[in-house]
């Protein structure tokens, strides 16, 4: 996918923000459009159909929590990026918005290069990668799942299975955080008792065997795979 054909929508009260914002990424070469509420946002995606939604947190009427939340339940929404960018930075209001189904969430003030980037990692899953049902290929990591073997620079990794799924899962989807409560249930499921602290006993011993570059973990949410550049 083009940088041209990629549709970022930008929600926020503060006109200054959005203008900022605007002329950033419309630079990079994504069209851009802008709404000044969570209300103005839902009609302005429905006629948009935005890859990327950059949501504040604090909006009258309706804020970015609920708006994100409205977006989801709507199944054209359901696998765009939504990114939070807001003044808040209590750790309640993180919860929330990953909760609410964010990608990620980024506190202001932040600088215009640095939000391109982590637009630009945001959506780098949208491009044309060479990607099958059942194998996932990075720079120099290549994840077989229907052969449950991992290959990093050519030398085949040894990886018990929920090791395997584990990587997969977060593989599956650069840059997107996955909840602690969704790896223990996608990865061991509801009815099996785990203790806490399997899932960073997990990504520790993943992170010794293709590196600590590849995962980032979102305190007090979970863990996000990092897809290398190419």
């Amino acid at each position: 996918m083009n940088k041209e054909d990629i549709k970022i929508l930008l929600v926020d009260d503060e006109p200054d923000i959005l203008e900022i914002l605007r002329f950033n990424l419309e630079k990079v070469g994504y069209q851009i459009k802008t709404a000044s509420n969570g209300l103005d946002a839902l009609k302005v995606a429905e006629k948009f159909l935005p890859h990327l939604i950059v949501l504040d947190v604090m909006m009258p009427g309706l804020d970015g929590i609920e708006t994100c939340e409205r977006l989801r339940q709507d199944e054209r929404f359901q696998e765009t990026v939504i990114m939070f960018l807001t003044a808040r930075g209590e750790d309640y209001s993180y919860v929330a918005a990953f909760d609410a189904g964010a990608d990620d969430y980024v506190t202001k003030p932040v600088k215009p290069k640095v939000l391109v980037s982590k637009v630009k990692g945001l959506l780098r899953r949208l491009k044309k990668r060479e990607v099958t049902d059942m194998q996932l290929e990075f720079k120099n990591l290549v994840i077989d799942r229907e052969e449950y073997k991992v290959t990093l620079k050519g030398k085949e990794l040894l990886m018990p299975r929920k090791e395997f799924e584990l990587l997969y899962l977060l593989a599956s989807k650069p840059e997107k955080v996955f909840k602690r409560e969704k790896i223990m249930e996608k990865i061991w499921g509801s009815d099996v008792v785990v203790g806490d602290r399997t899932i960073d006993v997990h990504i520790r011993k993943l992170r010794e065997k293709i590196g600590d570059r590849f995962f980032k973990t979102v305190k007090g949410v979970g863990y996000k795979f990092i897809q290398p550049e190419k």
